[in-house]
């Protein structure tokens, strides 16, 4: 085992000034308390940045509550005010999948695409559950790292890792005769040629969007000098060559985009961004497209989701204006104006040894790339809020090396198969899933995980193992509390 530096050496010795009560470290699960760590919001009313709720400025709250209530709404093939899901999806509405502790979140536990055929929502006669669907979660979108040879087997010189939609909407109203199979995840299955990704939750998202590229790469420079084996980058944007800072891989450069990508693969429905409907990446790349039976089912045209020209009447000007946007720059300013988590200063384990957590958490290591607050936004001209703030995400935004056993063989942008984003460890403790697939609810296995062969994190992980039952409890319940 390497020698603990001398930071850790020094945590550890001070530490036993202070021995905690437990004998062996337990994972304290999911925190309990206020939702999400914030006084008055529930598992269906997140609270909006605090100008925001003062409506500052006016009509920003009308926009917050436009946006949620359109994250919330069900989609439907044809028929619906919001026409177009399919002809494949994942889900039908954007909180079904952004549920816990509450709407903008992560998975929930209660998996609702394992129920999308036995409540009607896909119950063409093509559609049967995946394995990988349990009634206990995660919610997860599926990809295949590679694209399959004539012989049924992955052929790892054709990179795939498009999304490989779950569902079809053959057999739905609407649906007419467009008859479409669904992706071969047995045969996926079997070749070890499938992985998975969970929602990542989108508490604060507009504080992350609004840090400026300097904040972002002076934060890297300073941890540069590490001795860890530490040495993230950034994704950059293909178009204007910024930081892109959205995503599992940081693939996405904003929150509309990011709104739009996900309408558009996770549900089916085209907008202002993405425009046409999507085929499997194997229909597309490799194939004819998709049917033209299977086109514009909608039968409103395309984009399916537009601006909306025709304003609904209402008294209230800035509800009037609120309607106009499409649902994309809603779910967009949704997520922008959405109040990010509040940790907990005693829950769980008490105050002294969350305390006692935070500082072992810096000392051995974590916070060199789960950076505890990013100094400082950029002035916002969407409200005050977003401007000047500090980010305490706990993440440096950067994309670092995970090694094999975190792997997942699929590049995005400039991020390659074993790259992922520093996912942001604010609101942590109210998650149930970890990781990018949502492969254990056990932090304890989270942390092992970061450890294998060409991982950043190996050191560190190693530097947490090193450390004693009752250390291990208080760095734990450090990261519950958040």
């Amino acid at each position: 085992m390497k020698k603990i530096r001398l930071a850790v050496f020094l945590a550890l010795a001070a530490a036993a000034f202070f021995p905690s009560i437990a004998c062996s470290q337990t994972d304290p699960g999911v925190r309990s308390g206020p939702i999400n760590g914030q006084s008055g919001a529930t598992a269906t009313s997140p609270l909006p940045l605090a100008s925001v709720a003062a409506n500052s400025p006016t009509g920003s709250l009308e926009f917050f509550q436009n946006g949620l209530a359109r994250f919330q709404e069900v989609e439907v093939v044809s028929g619906g005010a919001n026409n177009g899901l399919g002809p494949r999806f994942n889900f039908n509405q954007c909180s079904g999948c952004h549920s816990q502790p509450s709407i903008g979140g992560s998975s929930p536990a209660a998996n609702p695409e394992f129920s999308v055929i036995a409540n009607g929502i896909a119950s063409g006669s093509t559609n049967t559950t995946p394995s990988f669907l349990t009634s206990t979660g995660p919610t997860r979108e599926a990809r295949f790292p590679f694209f399959f040879n004539s012989n049924g087997n992955p052929n790892t010189n054709a990179p795939n890792g498009g999304v490989e939609d779950i569902f079809v909407v053959s057999g739905l109203s609407g649906a007419g005769n467009c008859s479409l199979p669904q992706p071969s995840f047995a045969i996926a299955q079997s070749t070890n040629n499938i992985i998975f990704r969970i929602p990542t939750p989108v508490f604060g998202a507009g504080l992350i969007e609004n840090i400026d590229d300097s904040t972002l790469i002076a934060v890297q420079a300073a941890a540069a000098g590490n001795s860890l084996g530490i040495s993230g980058t950034f994704n950059h944007n293909g178009n204007d060559g910024t930081i892109s800072r959205f995503g599992w891989k940081a693939q996405n450069k904003s929150l509309l985009l990011f709104s739009g990508e996900a309408y558009n693969v996770e549900m089916g429905i085209t907008n202002e961004i993405f425009g046409q409907d999507r085929p499997l990446p194997g229909e597309d790349q490799q194939g004819s497209g998709l049917p033209a039976n299977c086109l514009n089912l909608s039968k409103t045209g395309y984009p399916e989701d537009a601006t909306n020209f025709t304003v609904a009447t209402n008294a209230d000007p800035a509800a009037q204006n609120a309607q106009v946007p499409s649902d994309i720059v809603l779910f967009a300013e949704f997520m922008r104006l959405l109040a990010p988590p509040t940790p907990s200063t005693t829950t769980p384990g008490g105050a002294a040894s969350i305390t006692r957590g935070q500082s072992l958490f810096s000392a051995i290591g974590c916070a060199t790339c789960h950076t505890a607050t990013l100094s400082s936004t950029q002035p916002s001209n969407i409200t005050s809020s977003l401007g000047s703030a500090p980010v305490g995400a706990f993440s440096d935004i950067e994309i670092h090396h995970m090694g094999t056993g975190l792997a997942d063989n699929v590049s995005q942008g400039g991020a390659g198969g074993d790259q992922f984003r520093t996912a942001p460890l604010w609101g942590l403790g109210q998650r149930i899933f970890f990781l990018h697939d949502g492969r254990t609810t056990n932090l304890l296995t989270a942390i092992a995980d970061h450890s294998s062969n060409g991982s950043e994190a190996t050191e560190v992980e190693e530097n947490f193992a090193s450390l004693s039952s009752s250390q291990k409890q208080d760095l734990l319940n450090f990261l519950r509390s958040l």
